[in-house]
């Protein structure tokens, strides 16, 4: 319990009542003691962007050690299921803003960077008056590129601002995030395809740092195999909580219905990432081994989400193995049936009111036959390549297919012995009219 209070008091979020439990969004201490104190030096760098090379100098490497912090550390995978493990919200905004190797420890309360310590500050101020429970998390940018320093992504609006700055900060959040309208006067950008957000922040943990690069390059290369740029990108973000389940992977997208829906996956090692791709990205499947949850749900919601699939997977699997076992038992029938053709064909269906009918000879060219008990069809058809008629057998509970095989006439069934049999009583009769001709000439 301490270890899961203390990995919700990191994330970086902001609650629409700060009194529930469930809510994600927590201030840091170091924040809030930063924000409090009137010596610190808020707005007093020269730009949004600028004194990138001294946060550099704060950094240092961590140890890229898989055996201890990587995906053959000790505790990887030792928790399962991990559903239920995302605390509930139902917007996540990304500020793109330089890389992982430059992200302090606490992004958010770095003195000289102004863009992303002015806009949590602003987004906490206003946290009870907006609609939705809020998560704010620093994505990679890059100016020149499709995602500048400054640009703010939107979940599930699927949209992207461009180029906020410090000075557009409290404006922004008043119209955007506050009123759900638009900050003009830009318009904002329609975002297509699937975003992946792989955490990276290794000032915050080396877990993350040590395996958050490697899934982000893992993904890259799979989405250039698979010729998926422009409609699948993935970007190094920096801490979302869960340290532990580290790969820690976010992808937004559409779902088949068209809703756009955030999944989070924990545990994710780079021989997962074309699993991802093809199957939750291509398909839509949730991959349950690795999903930790989603967006909109409570953390109750997912655990019972996830339980619904394997319920919806069992009953999907015992129907395919009853089917297999029925078109297994047919076959078995059939084979019996036409071993024994001089036997009376028949079959009974037990379902609590059991319809049979017994027929030694049924007619090939029979269509239609209602019975006074559970009106039982049967419709015949010719199978291709054969001559024998196949019997459909429904009683309005359930239908079943059975191969009905037609008695043969006696050219068919006429066999070497019966020929040899028919030649001895021609001779014989021979032989006695032969003799009683004999007798005849002799009388």
């Amino acid at each position: 319990m301490m270890s899961s209070s203390r990995e919700r008091e990191d994330s970086l979020t902001f609650p629409i009542n700060p009194s529930s439990s469930s809510s994600p969004i927590t201030l840091s201490e170091h924040l809030e003691s930063f924000l409090q104190d009137p010596t610190s030096h808020i707005g007093s760098a020269s730009g949004s962007y600028s004194n990138e090379g001294l946060l550099a100098t704060e950094i240092t490497s961590p140890c890229n050690n898989d055996v201890e912090f990587g995906f053959s550390r000790p505790d990887f995978r030792q928790q399962s299921p991990i559903s239920g493990t995302v605390q509930y919200y139902q917007r996540h905004v990304f500020l793109c803003y330089k890389n992982q190797s430059v992200w302090p420890r606490r992004i958010e309360a770095a003195e000289f960077d102004r863009l992303p310590r002015l806009l949590s500050a602003a987004v906490l101020a206003r946290k009870t008056d907006m609609k939705k429970e809020t998560r704010l998390t620093i994505c990679e940018g890059h100016d020149g590129t499709e995602t500048s320093n400054g640009d703010v992504l939107i979940f599930p609006d699927m949209i992207r601002y461009r180029r906020l700055t410090h000075f557009d900060v409290d404006t922004f959040v008043e119209e955007v995030l506050v009123k759900d309208g638009e900050w003009l006067p830009l318009t904002p950008e329609k975002l297509e395809g699937s975003f992946v957000f792989v955490c990276s922040h290794a000032l915050r943990d080396f877990r993350c740092g040590v395996c958050g690069p490697v899934l982000v390059t893992r993904f890259k290369e799979e989405i250039e195999l698979y010729g998926l740029q422009g409609r699948v990108s993935v970007s190094p973000c920096s801490h979302i909580g869960g340290h532990k389940y580290a790969g820690n992977v976010i992808i937004f997208g559409s779902s088949i219905n068209g809703e756009v829906t955030g999944h989070w996956y924990g545990y994710v090692t780079p021989d997962d990432v074309p699993k991802l791709l093809e199957r939750h990205i291509g398909k839509g499947e949730i991959i349950d081994l690795l999903w930790r949850g989603q967006m909109g749900l409570s953390e109750e919601e997912q655990q019972k989400c996830q339980e619904l699939r394997h319920l919806a997977n069992c009953e999907t699997t015992i129907e395919g193995n009853t089917k297999e076992a029925t078109e297994r038992q047919v076959d078995e029938v059939n084979t019996t049936a036409c071993r024994s053709q001089d036997e009376p064909v028949s079959c009974c269906q037990g379902n609590g009111s059991a319809s049979c009918y017994h027929d030694p000879a049924l007619p090939e060219n029979l269509d239609i036959l209602d019975t006074d008990e559970g009106a039982v069809k049967l419709t015949t058809e010719k199978k291709k390549g054969s001559k024998k008629p196949i019997s459909k057998i429904t009683n309005g509970k359930g239908a079943a297919v059975r191969k009905v095989c037609a008695k043969p006439t006696w050219f068919e069934s006429w066999e070497r012995e019966d020929t040899y049999a028919a030649l001895a009583v021609v001779c014989a009769a021979a032989s006695i009219a032969v003799a009683y001709s004999c007798y005849k000439q002799l009388s």
